[in-house]
């Protein structure tokens, strides 16, 4: 649950990237998000770089923003106190925006919301529909590593049967200048420009008069508590409001008590800001974040390296190599394999496990005698996934994908959230939980006899 993406840095441009992941051991991925500003990207992490069925329209594993021709943000206007009968009357006017609030059955409230001339708005959720420039949808998640993820419009294998992702999930408004800040909000427009907080939704009236709300199963964020590159920490999470305000987490995810009100922050996204739709993950990188990761050609001479130090397999002396970076569904015969446990790779054996349980279960490593799960090695192959562009030294546990140590690190200490109330660290390039005390591994590998 994460997404991310190509950037191009375009000066005033704002681009938006997202990264899928899917789960096991087969290289695929669960979904991660992310967003950069002013070029931002889109990524769901569980699809490693790329879906399934490849990229299409707006179903795809990132997703670039840039400013519009035309400005089509919006801002709050004239507030209406109206009867609830009334409401559809009141909102028939398709070419205004407006967020109606129902208090009671006989009470509602109607904030009509104005042109913005100095904003961009983009819009994510579940809905195909036209004005949802990001169309994501979940996944059954597991322990295993079947991890719920963005995977685009047209959804992918696996959907869930009751998806918890909101069709209308956010919203995302871009200053069309300088420093081009982006402010996220929860819900989002429908295709007659409402927004309808029904009388059983949390929403209440603010100290000085107006309304605000929270959806469903809410957006959360949570910004990181230092620099994401230099310094990375994970922040708190925080529930935001359809208004942009920031509160503290509900006691599980769709209470009607909201939290409390955190007054000294803001749902401005930064650089590392994670953003959490209840299904799918997403998160927000800057340029000068993306600054510091690998390109895809820097990835490609990265794997070239490790396949030129001809690393060897302790067991049947055989030459190992990383499969190119377009093949990340079928294990090759060269492909390295790791003891999770322990770190020491290998090449594909039947020694040690039994052949009943299969190769992915526990088994013993010849050089250590250490016992764990006994995995195929993957190249992360989404960037935006990583916090620099390091050697690929480590490996996430249990799915073995392998990137930077500084990478493996970071992503390990990040909670994201699971179900109404449980959170788990998770590998950004497949949404497998991690397991271990640390949840990565250092590899050991064998260098050539000669």
């Amino acid at each position: 649950q994460i997404l991310q993406g190509n950037v191009k840095l375009n000066s005033p441009s704002i681009s938006l990237e997202v990264d899928q992941r899917s789960s096991g051991s087969t290289g695929q991925s669960s979904t991660v998000g992310i967003l950069h500003i002013k070029s931002l990207v889109l990524i769901p992490p569980s699809h490693n770089g790329s879906l399934a069925n490849g990229d299409k329209g707006r179903r795809r594993s990132r997703l670039a923003l840039y400013k519009r021709p035309k400005a089509n943000g919006v801002k709050p206007d004239v507030i209406h106190n109206v009867s609830t009968p009334l409401v559809s009357k009141a909102l028939s006017n398709k070419s205004q925006h407006s967020i109606s609030y129902t208090l009671s059955r006989s009470h509602s409230v109607i904030v009509e919301y104005t042109h913005d001339i100095n904003t961009d708005m983009f819009q994510i959720g579940r809905s195909t529909e036209s004005m949802i420039d990001f169309v994501v949808t979940d996944t059954a998640g597991s322990s295993s590593g079947h991890g719920g993820g963005a995977t685009g419009e047209g959804g992918g294998g696996g959907q869930s049967a009751q998806s918890t992702i909101s069709r209308y999930a956010c919203r995302i408004m871009c200053e069309r200048s300088a420093p081009y800040t982006a402010r996220i909000y929860a819900a989002g427009f429908d295709s007659s420009k409402n927004i309808f907080l029904g009388e059983r939704a949390a929403k209440w009236r603010t100290s000085d008069g107006l309304m605000d709300g929270l959806t469903t199963n809410g957006v959360l964020v949570m910004h990181p508590a230092g620099e994401f590159v230099s310094e990375p920490a994970p922040g708190v999470w925080r529930e935001i409001s359809v208004c942009g305000n920031v509160f503290a987490l509900r006691e599980t995810r769709s209470a009607q008590q909201r939290g409390k009100l955190v007054e000294n922050e803001s749902n401005t996204l930064q650089d590392g800001s994670l953003i959490d739709l209840c299904g799918a993950t997403l998160l927000w990188r800057t340029p000068a974040g993306l600054r510091h990761i690998p390109t895809l050609k820097q990835l490609e001479s990265l794997r070239q390296e490790l396949n030129a130090a001809r690393p060897q397999c302790p067991v049947g002396f055989n030459t190992l190599a990383f499969p190119s970076l377009a093949q990340r569904e079928i294990v090759d015969k060269k492909q390295p394999w790791v003891y999770v446990n322990c770190g020491h790779v290998h090449g594909y054996h039947n020694w040690g496990y039994r052949k009943e349980k299969g190769p992915t279960s526990p088994g013993e490593c010849p050089m250590c005698r250490r016992v764990g799960p006994y995995v195929p090695l993957w190249l992360g192959c989404e960037g935006g996934l990583y916090l620099d562009a390091g050697p690929p030294t480590h490996a996430f546990c249990p799915c073995g994908h392998v990137c930077s140590e500084k990478t493996v690190v970071g992503w390990s200490q990040i909670p994201l959230p699971h179900g109404t109330h449980a959170f788990h660290a998770a590998c950004p390039f497949c949404g497998t939980w991690l397991t271990g005390e640390q949840g990565h591994v250092k590899l050991i590998f064998q260098g050539p006899v000669d």
